[in-house]
């Protein structure tokens, strides 16, 4: 099974672990599957993400929500989640 979402993070990032621990329980409780990917094991995600880290990605369409954000912000972004 693939992920619904990535959050794209890397090891030893406050910021990241905060949005780990954030939108774990938001992710779980909607039965969606995300997956971590470091970004410092891939050249273009480095370049791509290293300064934006940490950044959620919704597959179905490609979108990504950039950090900071919150449990509210999380859960508007989830519900104009394609079908």
């Amino acid at each position: 099974m693939t992920s619904d979402l990535t959050l794209y993070h890397t090891l030893g990032c406050h910021l990241c672990e905060q949005a780990e621990a954030l939108i774990d329980p938001v992710l779980s409780a909607r039965s969606l599957s995300w997956e971590l990917v470091d970004i410092a094991d891939d050249d273009v995600l480095l370049e791509q993400y290293g300064v934006r880290i940490p950044v959620l990605k919704r597959w179905c369409d490609g979108a990504e929500l950039g950090w900071p954000f919150d449990a509210a912000s999380l859960t508007a972004w989830l519900a104009a989640r394609c079908e």
